[in-house]
């Protein structure tokens, strides 16, 4: 069983590489909800004079407290912020000092692992489970699938404004990978559910 997993695992993530690829570079998933800023020159500019080399995930506008406020300090700001909400922009950056590479080796080898890492949880987990059946196992991949996807993304909506447009096809995207990977975890453990099964009865 334990082989079965693992080459479960390894085929799973090697599907769902070449899926997130696909939905990434051939089909629209990729860009969906992502704009260019508009005359972004003098923008880039003025992050650059503001932030330097100091790459890093910021929130604007800021609370306008140092990193050690206290906790007056930090709700005082609180009560305040909504006015500076009010009267400016708002949203999160990540930012990066120039010379950051384009699409790299190490980028994509640091995503081949992290979906063969998922591939291999979820045939571990596909493997664990009282469902016998191939479907009711690509059943149990798609409910794993959602606990992913609204664990983050429903947060990252609901907090920081992530739009719509955004949100749903990259949520689409990986439930696609996971039930990919689950159709071909499934096609190898599904030959060893009666024995798992009459082994926990």
């Amino acid at each position: 069983m334990a082989k079965r997993i693992l080459l479960g695992g390894i085929l799973g993530g090697v599907a769902m590489f070449l899926w997130s690829s696909v939905a990434h570079m051939i089909l629209p998933l990729g860009q969906a909800g992502i704009k260019e800023i508009p005359n972004e020159q003098p923008v880039l500019s003025s992050m650059q004079a503001g932030l330097g080399q100091a790459s890093g995930l910021y929130m604007f506008p800021g609370m306008g407290v140092g990193p050690d406020a206290n906790r007056q300090q930090r709700n005082e700001a609180m009560r305040d912020y909504g006015q500076k909400l009010a009267a400016n922009p708002s949203g999160l950056l990540i930012y990066h000092p120039p010379g950051a590479p384009a699409l790299t080796g190490g980028q994509l080898m640091t995503e081949f692992l992290t979906e063969f890492a998922e591939a291999l949880l979820l045939a571990f987990l596909l493997a664990q489970t009282r469902a016998t059946t191939f479907g009711s196992r690509i059943g149990l991949a798609i409910v794993i699938a959602l606990v992913g996807v609204i664990t983050t993304n429903v947060p990252y909506w609901n907090w920081y404004g992530f739009p719509l447009s955004y949100t749903l096809p990259y949520a689409f995207t990986q439930i696609v990978g996971y039930t990919i990977a689950g159709i071909v975890a499934a096609s190898f453990l599904k030959t060893q559910a009666p024995q798992a099964a009459a082994a926990r009865a």
